[in-house]
């Protein structure tokens, strides 16, 4: 009985990670703003929103786990593709701080879920500040991105935060 158990418990991690992983990915790919604005580009996307609750409701593995691969495949199949290992670990940074700072049970309050995002807030930009300036080899022109890089937290923020709590509450009922 107690492998049958471990079994599911198993599938249903891997069930969750693979969902969490194609939501961040559907959300940074199909809900986004390319800046045109940009010497190298830019772009404003919703899949900060599915990285946030999913870190929030099911830990910093699967956090980390749906960053990690969820962006770093948008990358690869968006023509970013150079930014793909730079997203892979800053993103999978970002998933991995905001989960482990909320995994309390005490944690899970509105002080705690802004803090996590603040830290997964400096996290981007401080990570896609040196990965700019190593990609295009110049250490001034990445400060234009840091105002695009705050907005798609704060956005993400705007809606995580009041949602966050009733997701929870629906997916511990669920399952």
């Amino acid at each position: 009985m107690n492998s049958i158990v471990k079994t599911s418990s198993v599938t249903r991690d891997i069930a969750i990670n693979g969902l969490s992983i194609a939501l961040v990915f559907i959300a940074t790919g199909f809900i986004n703003i390319r800046l045109p604005l940009m010497a190298n580009g830019g772009l404003i996307h919703l899949g900060n929103v599915p990285l946030f609750i999913v870190a929030i409701i099911f830990g910093k593995k699967t956090g980390a786990l749906a960053g990690a691969f969820g962006m770093a495949l948008f990358d690869v199949f968006s023509g970013w593709t150079p930014w793909a290992p730079f997203t892979f670990i800053i993103v999978g940074l970002m998933g991995y701080s905001v989960g482990k700072i909320t995994e309390k049970e005490n944690h899970k309050t509105l002080v705690w879920y802004a803090t996590a995002i603040l830290v997964a807030l400096i996290i981007k930009i401080v990570g896609y500040y040196i990965a700019e300036a190593l990609l295009y080899g110049n250490w001034v022109q990445p400060k234009l991105s840091i105002p695009g890089n705050f907005v798609q937290i704060m956005v993400a923020t705007v809606i995580v935060i009041p949602t966050v709590d009733k997701l929870r509450k629906l997916l511990a009922s669920a399952l």
